[in-house]
């Protein structure tokens, strides 16, 4: 080998760097730990949410030292951000937290720049668009456009009525074509999704997580939000979606409602009487039949459905407010929507009086552990518009009030303070009060008891907790958002599971790391023991450059590190066999060595390179933790060369120069698999009918019993729940189902007997936070026989550490991502077949070796699918079709591939060598002198992927399943279908020539 010194320069360099770029992790994990005792030693169990105070104490402990040195390693010194900066990054399945998509609402933004007007054309083509959208691959504004050209008639985008506004003069004029206002249409929303990108980078760079991520997904409107590690779910949850939309209102007295309440609780008795009346009349014709014959045998009972009187709204009042105050009345929680929708009815508005026809109802923010909410009367106006709106303030601060109690401090600007004077001067001289509004909820309706306040600073207060306040704060600081932003898919892992990922994936991956390790010594001797050393260095050099990349770690990307190791090996494997073949021609073993490592070279780099090109196209499409796998796989691929070609040839020649003897077997593995001659193509129609049976069974499974479609590609949410004991997951099922819970859901056994995995579709189409708690708190309800007494409280709770019994995750994605995920999977698998199609193709001249491999892949793929689709309902794990699965059949693709192009590669070789060969000839033995390796590099890789399948975890075993099984069929293929499929295509042709 040429250039020892340089290569041997670059592995010092290169393994330097990344032990260099590692010690940050383990130091960045040290001081975290030692946050972690700091706020357990400061903040006692006994103290109420001791949790979040922990978290908080530690958030404001490394907050302090984030400018301080913490590392000082001679040469240079290192802040604690720096540190941090520098460390590996754990994803959200290591290190819990949160991982959503947000689509930011282009209809709310439309809607805006049209000043919310009531063009019919407008809205109805707004409604379509939300149609389309169901089933289509375009953008939100994109199906605005194709609805509006099919119903527009005569109406123009530029019409007065829609987008010639006075906030759009200047940009837009009514003389411009539809095709301009589009463009100008574009950048506004453009520029509303980026302002909206900004807002929430803001409020995640205030709320203290430690690596975030945070990026746009095209220019769909959505954007991916990663925060691994972050504690209070519901609070980040909240901090995302909230619009953060402040307004300023005047406040009516309560007192002045109270006979509105009355003539509307008497309309409404009508107006319901009525309804329910038309009801029992329409059913009545249907009943009466069975009425008679009940009458006639005696049996009729009392119609429990009989009109009865009822007070529509007073049934539902549960207080009044106090004398002068702002508050009308109180209500349960529950009963909130219902109070609106009846306070909203024509015939009920039209009892208001002329000076409060623009009355606008709104609900207050309800005392921690109540029941009961407030109901307040502002005083609107026609146009829907606040005197004063959070768009004023300049600066908000978290501060405790003269009671003690947190709140939120506000400094306006200049125009802002100006309106705030004249307000705070009329409510002093009317005393009344200010309602403070944040998204349509009244925060506090303070009276002004100082006369008129200047300077526009003011304050918000509301039975805030710390962190609420401290949100707020961050949120009027951030901004608002210009739209609302709803979560369409996201995936919540608490740090328990993070925890246990964290073992499975270690234990996983020292179990195959010694197996194979162990594995090469025992079959090549000493050789393997170099290949071991080599290996090593590569792992050092892949989590290296993970680190210095500022990638994240996954469970799939521990995953796709250990299958590195499996395939890394086959590069050894290759050169090993190789020398081995030169040794038994009888040449010297300095001669052996440099022939088998030129020879092996072609082999390497080919299978290596369709294994990468697969990889990459899953790193184009996957997303998340699949994102990870492929990142990982393709470092491994590029460090398991360079360590296999340069790091192990370095120590074999240095150990041969010096007079050391390798034979690169063992007493054991000497003749194994030497002077093999089987005759593969005699066996090949035996081998179709096998494989066509095969396809049959997997194909008529396939149409008979499907596959077991996860979330990602059908839409719905699943929960991730854990029990004290063992539980029926049939019995989950049916008890889940019931029509007073969710109608339909799906409970599987998920690992051990009292773990389940829960999934239904039940309201997937309808987001927010109140949604999320709704569809909890009734799982919660249905599960509390089975929970051990637990509280709600409890069930939900990602805070603990070394919680055993609850939610432990939870997953939504709504079907139009869904359909989005299973486009984009299906043009990763196709993609991955073409481009490895052109590349085989380009590397051996003829197309029918691209038809052998490309066959022998769709073989495989159809299998494993027919595999998982027969037995689905029967294996102990999760066996669901969704991203993960994906990931694993693109792997099967590469490694089948990998197996193949060896082969092929030989075949090539033995053609060129021995011309006077026939055909038939040349591709057996080379299929016999590739045995060794394909049946060495196959044994290999399975114990790897069984030492994951065993102890990495329940997240991943249905993921190693299909790897498992795609390794075995690919081996098979790469010997049986791919090679004889070109071979009689290659003859076909042949034979053709001849004839004509």
């Amino acid at each position: 080998m040429q250039n020892k010194g340089l290569v041997k320069l670059f592995a010092i360099l290169f393994g330097l760097v990344s032990l260099y770029q590692l010690s940050f992790t383990f130091k960045s994990s040290q001081i975290e730990n030692e946050a972690s005792e700091i706020a357990i030693n400061a903040i006692s169990e006994t103290e109420d949410d001791y949790r979040a105070k922990r978290s908080q104490e530690e958030a404001n402990y490394l907050q302090s030292i984030a400018t301080d040195t913490v590392y000082n390693i001679g040469i240079a010194k290192f802040t604690y951000n720096e540190v941090k900066q520098k460390a590996m990054n754990l994803g959200l399945d290591l290190k819990g937290g949160i991982n959503v998509i947000l689509q930011v609402s282009v209809k709310d933004i439309l809607k805006g720049l049209a000043n919310n007007t009531s063009d019919p054309v407008f809205n109805k083509a707004l409604e379509d668009a939300s149609e389309l959208q169901v089933n289509s691959q375009n953008t939100y504004l994109e199906d605005f456009f194709i609805a509006f050209d099919a119903i527009k008639g005569d109406t123009k985008l530029a019409s007065p009525d829609i987008f010639y506004t006075k906030a759009l003069d200047g940009e837009i004029d009514g003389s411009m074509s539809d095709d301009d206002v589009k463009g100008i249409i574009e950048t506004k929303i453009d520029e509303s999704i980026v302002s909206a990108f900004e807002v929430l980078r803001k409020r995640i760079d205030e709320f203290g997580v430690t690596s975030p991520n945070i990026q746009r997904l095209g220019n769909s409107g959505r954007i991916l939000v990663e925060l691994p590690g972050v504690k209070d779910v519901e609070r980040a949850t909240s901090l995302l979606q909230s619009t953060a939309q402040l307004e300023f209102w005047d406040a009516y007295k309560g007192e002045q409602f109270f006979p509105f309440l009355a003539q509307a609780n008497e309309v409404l008795k009508a107006s319901l009487d009525t309804e329910a009346s038309d009801v029992v009349a329409s059913e009545g014709e249907e009943e009466a039949k069975d009425s008679q014959i009940d009458d006639l045998l005696g049996d009729a009972e009392t119609d429990s459905t009989a009109v009865q009187s009822v007070n529509p709204i007073f049934d539902l009042l549960r207080g009044q407010g106090y004398q002068g105050g702002p508050i009308i009345a109180k209500f349960e929680i529950k009963d909130k929507a219902k109070i609106i929708d009846y306070l909203g009815r024509p015939e009920v508005r039209a009892l208001l009086p002329a000076e409060q026809r623009y009355a606008k109802f709104v609900f207050g923010k309800p005392e921690k552990d109540s029941e009961l909410v407030d109901l307040y009367a502002l005083v609107g106006n026609r146009e829907n518009v606040p005197q004063l709106s959070g768009a004023v303030v300049t600066d908000a601060r978290n501060q405790f009030g003269p009671t003690g109690k947190s709140e939120v401090s506000m400094q306006m600007n200049a125009k802002g303070a100006k309106i705030w004077e004249e307000m705070t001067g009329n409510a002093y001289s009317q005393g009344s009060q200010i309602a403070i509004v944040l998204d349509d909820v009244v925060y506090s309706a303070p009276g002004v008891t100082t006369g008129p306040i200047a300077g526009g600073s003011s304050s918000i207060s509301g039975n805030f907790t710390l962190n609420e306040a401290i949100d707020l704060a961050n949120v009027l600081r951030a901004g608002k958002l210009p739209a609302s932003a709803d979560i369409i898919q996201s995936e919540v892992v608490g740090p328990s599971l993070g925890k246990e990922a964290i073992e499975s994936g270690t234990m996983s991956f020292l179990i195959a790391l010694a197996l194979v390790l162990i594995w090469m010594i025992f079959y090549y001797g000493k050789a393997g023991g170099f290949a071991d050393i080599a290996m090593i260095l590569n792992i050092i050099l892949i989590f290296g450059v993970l680190s210095g990349l500022g990638a994240v770690l996954t469970l799939p990307g521990i995953a796709g590190i250990v299958l590195t190791i499996g395939m890394s090996v086959d590069a050894n494997v290759l050169i090993f066999e190789r020398i081995r073949e030169e040794l038994a021609k009888g040449k010297g073993q300095l001669e052996s060595i440099q022939d088998g490592f030129s020879n092996a070279l072609s082999s390497i780099l080919d299978a290596n390179i369709t294994t990468g090109l697969t990889a990459l196209i899953l790193f184009v499409f996957g997303t998340g933790p699949i994102k990870g796998f492929a990142t990982t796989l393709l470092i491994g691929i590029a460090t398991s060369l360079f360590t296999a070609i340069f790091i192990t040839r370095l120590l074999i020649d240095w150990y041969a120069n010096k007079g050391g003897k390798l034979d690169f077997s063992t007493g054991i593995t000497k003749n194994l698999f030497r002077n093999i001659n089987i005759e593969f193509l005699k066996k090949r129609k035996i081998a179709y009918i096998i494989s066509g049976a095969f396809i049959l069974l997997s194909l008529g499974s396939l149409f008979t019993n499907s596959l077991d479609q996860g979330v990602d590609f059908v839409g719905g949410r699943t929960y991730q729940v854990r029990f004290a004991q063992d539980v029926s997951a049939s019995e989950i099922t049916t008890l889940l189902s019931d029509p007073a819970v969710f109608g339909s859901a799906d409970a599987k056994t998920f690992g051990s007997e009292n773990q389940l995995k829960i999934t239904t579709k039940f309201k997937v189409n309808e987001s927010g936070s109140a949604v999320d708690e709704e569809i909890r708190k009734s799982l919660y309800t249905a599960l509390v026989p089975h929970l051990e007494g637990i509280s709600y409280e409890e069930f939900i709770d990602l805070n603990d550490v070394n919680k055993q019994v609850g939610l432990l995750e939870s997953y939504k994605v709504t079907p139009t991502i869904a359909d989005d995920i299973k486009q984009a999977s299906l043009w990763a698998v196709l993609g991955s077949l073409i481009v490895v199609f052109l590349y085989i193709l380009f590397r051996f001249k003829k197309w029918q070796y691209s038809l052998g491999a490309v066959a022998a892949v769709f073989h495989d793929v159809l299998i494993v699918l027919g595999v998982f689709s027969l037995t689905y309902k029967l294996m102990p794990f999760n066996m669901e079709i969704n991203q993960a699965f994906i990931a694993a059949i693109l792997t099967v693709i590469g490694y089948s591939l990998n197996d193949t192009v060896v082969v092929f590669d030989r075949i090539r070789e033995f053609f060129n060598e021995h011309t006077s060969w026939k055909f038939d000839k040349v591709v057996n033995a080379s299929l016999s002198s590739t045995l060794s390796r394909t049946l060495n590099t196959s044994l290999t890789t399975l114990v790897v992927l069984l030492a994951i399948f065993i102890f990495g975890g329940d997240s991943i075993r249905g993921f190693m399943f299909a790897l498992i099984v795609g390794v075995i069929v690919g081996t098979y293929s790469s010997l049986f279908i791919a090679t004889p499929i070109m071979y009689d295509t290659v003859n076909k042709l042949e034979e053709k020539k001849k004839k004509n």
